[in-house]
């Protein structure tokens, strides 16, 4: 078993989740609440049961499943929830789930009472190596992404494959989008390992190097002053046309589909304005295009992603905000561009993905 330290909990590598159990067993918990949804209620409850036999006295609580529920209606809900079963502020809540999930449960734990101790199990590959560490907690309003929450860490997160065997490929693909932003970000090396291989070829080990950098960057700037800012590259645009296709697709892009088509445009605001090679941009384009192939918005819609991106947590003063690439492995942030600079990107992954 692997351990990573962070602020001020542990992140366990453990496929057999005794260091759960030993946790648990370790604290006076006056009840176990367990936050799922509907699809991990069916596939990775069971895992969860498996590993843990003696895990017998616990409610669960359930949601429907979908970025679009993850919104304060089904929060409210939530807390009367754990209002019906009597939880008091001795609770723990374990999220089982991906990152929404991961993220409404810690926000529901985090002002439930104001507060009460939560834990991670992260399920799919997006969340062990996104929402899994960090501390941010975190609801969406009028599709606009995490725009209210908490930062308030877990007790700790228990990240185990087997979970990752109950995703199909899709959801696989889009966790592995986050991977190679960390080697973008942070690690060329890894980002190099991720060109050679797919989504189905990723081992603990490059899970356990992705959250050790996330991790790095965290631990220095627990609340997104400075440079835990670099974690957005991609995510400016990438959010603005994920909560676009939340509104207006029948079957949205996933989060980690949405941050693919936002890396390739940011890595030409790159190119442009913080030094990143043309070599480089093209082996970034050619990257993301191989795995995620093309997601057909027009110019008619740069309006409406300029709003969406207006509302990013990260502008300041009505200036939009980026954090961008110097070259593969070291990003900068506090990037500010013009609308103009903006809608020639959005232009850039048009034609480069036809």
């Amino acid at each position: 078993m692997q351990t990573i330290n962070s602020l001020g909990y542990s992140v366990y590598f453990d496929d057999s989740l005794k260091s759960l159990e030993s946790f648990i067993a370790e604290r006076a918990y006056s009840q176990i609440l367990v936050f799922v949804d509907r699809n991990t209620n069916d596939h990775c409850l069971p895992v969860l049961q498996a590993a843990l036999p003696n895990l017998v006295d616990y409610d669960i609580i359930e949601v429907d499943p979908g970025e679009e529920n993850k919104n304060i209606d089904f929060c409210i809900g939530v807390w009367k929830t754990m209002l019906d079963f009597g939880a008091d502020r001795k609770a723990l809540m374990i999220n089982l789930g991906g990152g929404v999930v991961t993220d409404m449960g810690g926000f529901a734990a985090s002002t439930y009472k104001r507060g009460i101790d939560f834990v991670q199990i992260p399920t799919t590959l997006l969340s062990q190596v996104d929402a899994s560490v960090g501390g941010k907690t975190g609801i969406d309003l009028d599709n606009v992404k995490n725009i209210i929450g908490t930062f308030t860490q877990p007790q700790a997160v228990f990240i185990s494959s087997a979970f990752l065997d109950t995703l199909d490929q899709r959801q696989l693909t889009s966790g592995f989008a986050e991977i190679i932003k960390h080697g973008l970000i942070q690690d060329k090396d890894l980002y190099d390992t991720c060109k050679q291989i797919d989504a189905t070829k990723v081992s603990t080990e490059i899970v356990y190097r992705s959250v050790e950098i996330k991790n790095k960057v965290i631990v220095s700037d627990p609340t997104e002053q400075g440079l835990r800012k670099i974690l957005n590259f991609g995510h400016t645009i990438g959010h603005a046309i994920e909560g676009y296709s939340l509104l207006h697709d029948s079957n949205p892009l996933l989060h980690g589909e949405a941050i693919a088509i936002g890396m390739i445009c940011e890595a030409w605001l790159s190119h442009k304005h913080t030094g990143l090679s043309e070599a480089e941009l093209q082996d970034i384009t050619a990257t993301f295009l191989s795995r995620y192939g093309r997601y057909g918005y027009t110019p008619n819609q740069y309006d409406e992603f300029l709003e969406l991106m207006k509302n990013d947590k990260k502008n300041e003063d009505g200036k939009i905000g980026f954090a961008l690439l110097e070259r593969i492995g070291s990003a900068v942030y506090n990037i500010y561009v013009s609308e103009e600079d903006i809608k020639e990107a959005l232009d850039y992954y048009l034609k480069s993905s036809n």
